[in-house]
């Protein structure tokens, strides 16, 4: 195969925004294509951007505007259900804090950019096969329509379409026992800017900071026996969540402040927090995965959205550099997997860390001394992983 000219993305979220932008860097004509009638400019709660991620959205010419976007976290200090302290450090004073941003900011700002760079965004197509031919890929919409690119792009997510047409037999999402709830308050005193706070409850995990607004973001995981997608708990009614967690968080501190300050308005639900099983390819003929249909380790990484960006501006270059598409696929997947694995498989072990239960959680308590002097130093915590950089101007070398 040769080399890519044009290039179909499914999918207009971070990882297929990104895509966009680092394939028109690259001098690749991509085109996006959305299943939804309209930008979901106004979806979804906050999300962490690390150093790393960051940097990625620096090649594609973001990444001062992400610094006037969220919220700076400097340290991060956890805490168990009484409040009292077992962990705290610092970020690594080296580089440039990570950011609490709202993802329908992030969003709107990734669609602003791409339509100022002219890439096209096809908005109410429904993907639903594609077919290979010696010269292309042809798409088949959900509408009827139809369209032909050089290599077609799956940044359409955990429940991706492109992965089912790759492998049919591919892992699915997989539930990690909890649900995910978000949401801000105003408080008279919500701790200090800039800090993170964790707190490892009885029954729940809670996370709360101050935002760029000057309220009280939080987060909340609890545990349950059934996955419950996100359409289903929006229908649920916010005052029954809101109790729910509540109870859930009674004796929590200061989860419990923080919840009795918030109404039903301030409750989001996300439903089920899941996460991908590594897949056996990313890549099949000229169709390959990005972001979350490739990789999407638990929201306990803070790394969702930063290895989205990364692989999308890698793949971009793969396909800028080497002389065939299989080439280049074959190489993007090999330089990107041991990363994304290894970051997957630690938070999922950190997940199960979450809601712990008394008997995990007295020993929690027991090797937290032990824990701040060992595993939970800053470099050790997250250099490799918020180190990482991209040299756009080097040329890749197939593997």
């Amino acid at each position: 195969m040769t080399q890519a000219r044009t290039a179909m993305i499914i999918g207009s979220g971070i990882a297929g925004s990104v895509a966009a932008l680092a394939l028109h860097r690259a001098g690749i004509e991509p085109t996006v294509f959305e299943a939804y009638d309209r930008p979901a400019d106004n979806v979804g709660g906050e999300l962490m951007l690390a150093p790393n991620g960051i940097d990625a959205l620096r090649i594609v010419g973001v990444e001062d505007d992400v610094h006037r976007l969220g919220s700076p976290i400097r340290r991060t200090v956890m805490t168990d259900g009484r409040g009292r302290p077992f962990g705290e450090f610092e970020h690594l004073p080296d580089l440039p804090p990570s950011r609490a941003v709202k993802r329908a900011d992030l969003q709107r700002l990734l669609r602003e950019r791409t339509e100022a760079a002219g890439v096209r965004t096809v908005y109410g197509r429904r993907l639903v096969d594609a077919t290979d031919s010696p010269d292309g890929i042809t798409a088949s919409f959900a509408d009827g329509s139809s369209a032909t690119a050089d290599v077609l792009i799956g940044a359409d997510g955990i429940r991706s379409t492109v992965r089912r047409l790759i492998d049919p037999s591919a892992p699915t999402a997989q539930f990690t026992g909890m649900l995910g709830f978000g949401g801000a308050v105003e408080m008279p005193s919500g701790g200090e800017p800039g800090v993170m706070h964790l707190v490892n409850g009885h029954d729940g995990f809670f996370g709360h900071w101050i935002g760029s607004d000057g309220r009280v973001n939080w987060f909340s995981n609890i545990t349950s026996d059934e996955p419950i997608a996100i359409s289903e708990a929006r229908r649920v009614s916010s005052d029954r969540w809101l109790n729910r967690l509540r109870r859930v968080h009674a004796e929590d501190v200061p989860a419990r402040d923080v919840l009795d300050r918030a109404g039903p308005q301030d409750v989001l639900p996300f439903g089920a927090i899941e996460i991908l099983p590594p897949l056996p390819t990313w890549y099949r003929g000229r169709m390959v995965l990005v972001g979350d249909a490739a990789h999407a380790p638990s929201p306990v990484s803070g790394q969702g959205a930063s290895l989205a960006s990364e692989s999308a501006v890698q793949l971009a270059r793969c396909l800028r550099d080497l002389p065939g598409v299989q080439a280049a696929f074959a190489t993007y997947e090999m330089m990107r997997r041991p990363r994304v694995e290894k970051i997957a498989a630690d938070a999922a072990r950190a997940n199960q860390a979450k809601a712990p239960g008394p008997v995990a959680y007295a020993l929690m308590r027991l090797l937290a001394p032990v824990a701040r002097h060992t595993v939970l130093k800053p470099e050790r915590m997250f250099g490799p992983v918020h180190r990482y950089r991209i040299d756009w101007n080097r040329t890749v070398t197939a593997h």
